[in-house]
């Protein structure tokens, strides 16, 4: 090792994960239909800098995202730190990758601390399918586009009278990869098979993965976790009395059953 790598080395400090803050997963069209990403994102932020009594402390950063983002939301982490208790002057940013889009947050934080640049930071991410972002097509986008450029009313309102009934057909999200066209759903079935998991291990372990969640809760892992929002206090698609013999009867979908699939849910943390 060189003289040069031995002092880089020295210098990244270690870095630790201190406590954390979401509310319950909820289903689609559920207890948060109405919630916004930011309404969510938030809460668990308020309930953070409660446990922790942050109220008015200024942190190195807030890094945060959201896998579906509305336009209002461009700027979804400073606005999520102005409507917390933290000091306003705390510096905020989106991240975005998708599914990884918290984890991704918590390493770029993560990567700062280690550096210097900061001493502290609160990173996280947030979904809702229930208030996914819909949009106009394209084509009423540029006629919309085009009566706002007109230089008069009747410009405008001639512009206008070309929209036509398809033209109010909008942009919705579609549950599919850009590349394959496939589902969520197809993609497991396919990994399923390529990795040979059965049907009965998918149900085991979907199984065990809702008896500890419940027994998580049972025994209070969560209270310093799970923040109630909206009427929740556990995860919604919570199943205590799941079994494999209950699961095994449900019928699957492109060869993954429901109950071993992740669903359509809205939360954050």
């Amino acid at each position: 090792m060189s003289p040069r790598t031995t002092l880089l080395a020295t210098e990244v400090r270690r870095v630790a994960v201190l406590g954390g803050s979401r509310i319950p997963f909820a289903r689609a069209d559920g207890p948060y239909a109405t919630a916004s990403n930011q309404r969510m994102l938030t809460a668990a932020l308020a309930g953070l800098v409660e446990r922790f009594g942050l109220g008015g402390a200024r942190l190195g950063e807030f890094a945060a995202g959201a896998v579906l983002k509305h336009s209002r939301d461009f700027n979804l982490a400073r606005e999520t730190v102005l409507g917390s208790e933290l000091d306003p002057r705390t510096p905020a940013y989106d991240v975005q990758q998708a599914c990884g889009t918290g984890l991704q947050a918590v390493i770029a934080a993560a990567n700062k601390i280690a550096l210097g640049q900061i001493d502290s930071a609160v990173a996280g991410g947030v979904d809702s399918a229930s208030d996914a972002p819909l949009g106009v097509n394209d084509e009423l986008r540029r006629l919309l586009l085009a009566a706002r450029r007109a230089r008069s009313l009747g410009g405008r309102l001639g512009t206008l009278a070309g929209v036509r009934p398809r033209h109010l057909v909008p942009d919705i999200p579609r549950n599919a990869e850009p590349r394959t066209g496939l589902s969520m759903g197809e993609h497991a079935a396919r990994t399923a098979r390529e990795w040979g998991i059965g049907r009965e291990e998918q149900d085991e372990l979907a199984a065990t993965s809702h008896r500890r969640l419940d027994a998580a809760y049972d025994r209070g892992f969560l209270d310093d976790l799970v923040v109630p929002f909206r009427g929740l206090e556990r995860d919604q698609n919570l199943r205590p009395d799941s079994s494999p013999e209950k699961l095994a009867r449900l019928k699957p979908v492109f060869g993954v059953a429901d109950a071993d699939a992740d669903r359509d849910g809205d939360g954050d943390g």
